[in-house]
């Protein structure tokens, strides 16, 4: 068995509360692109390349995130990569994302109040939140999207899709099969290794999504127990914003 094969416990959600109730005291860990990383880690801009309406080319994170995503993908078997999806959103892709799972679940339970529809929904999607104190996860620039692919590029099969919002999607789901067959068992391993990959590089999963992993935001605050998050809102400025900034500074 590889060291990384441990089994996955199953965790119970958070409380949303409590956990944006934690104090965040950002560090100004700026954004950077991660698509001239080298490899061992792959960049695939997921909702780019699914017409996401605002979605970037690019993937970004906190300075301090790459240096974890490459050390979880060193962590890996020979022959095993780790593939980013997503990184920080605009605020515009959060909201299409919440509002379209929204949409979904109304027409597939349309008797649900719309606080019912909302718990349903923030499983999978954080509702779009620019508030400093309490900030959606992906917009702070410390939640990562990430899957496993072979050295030919080819994605592993991980039990389900990339936010697919089946109840197979909880990352440990596949360890309550009780007997498992072939299949079965090249998804458990799958899940395992890209969990404990990047456990040990510092992050924390949402319980909920196999794929979402989170470092230095208040969800990475909650289940590491950390005393309070590091990152905040990020931000990213455009060339004319930056230009104004700096003519704002000139003397004379």
């Amino acid at each position: 068995m590889n060291f990384l094969s441990q089994p996955l416990q199953s965790l119970p959600e958070p409380d949303w509360g409590q956990l944006q109730a934690l104090p965040i005291v950002d560090n100004g860990d700026p954004l950077v692109p991660l698509g001239l990383v080298p490899p061992p880690l792959r960049v695939y801009p997921a909702y780019f390349n699914l017409g996401v309406p605002g979605a970037l080319t690019e993937c970004y994170v906190r300075r301090s995130v790459v240096s974890r995503l490459q050390q979880a993908a060193t962590m890996l078997p020979a022959g095993i990569e780790l593939v980013v999806l997503d990184g920080w959103r605009p605020f515009r892709v959060q909201e299409y994302l919440f509002e379209a799972l929204v949409d979904a679940l109304k027409r597939r339970f349309p008797d649900e109040d719309e606080q019912a529809l909302l718990v349903r929904a923030r499983r999978f999607v954080a509702p779009p939140s620019l508030d400093e104190t309490a900030p959606s996860p992906h917009l702070t620039g410390g939640a990562v999207d990430v899957c496993l692919c072979d050295g030919s590029g080819q994605l592993l099969n991980m039990g389900t899709d990339f936010d697919d919002i089946s109840p197979w999607s909880y990352t440990a789901a596949f360890e309550a099969v009780a007997k498992p067959g072939p299949l079965e068992a090249e998804i458990i391993e799958n899940r395992r290794l890209l969990h404990s990959c990047m456990t040990r590089a510092g992050f924390t999963n949402l319980p909920s999504e196999w794929w979402h992993y989170d470092f230095g935001n208040q969800s990475w605050a909650w289940y590491s127990k950390a005393p309070e998050a590091v990152f905040g809102v990020a931000q990213q400025h455009s060339l004319a914003e930056r230009w104004r900034t700096q003519v704002a500074g000139f003397t004379g």
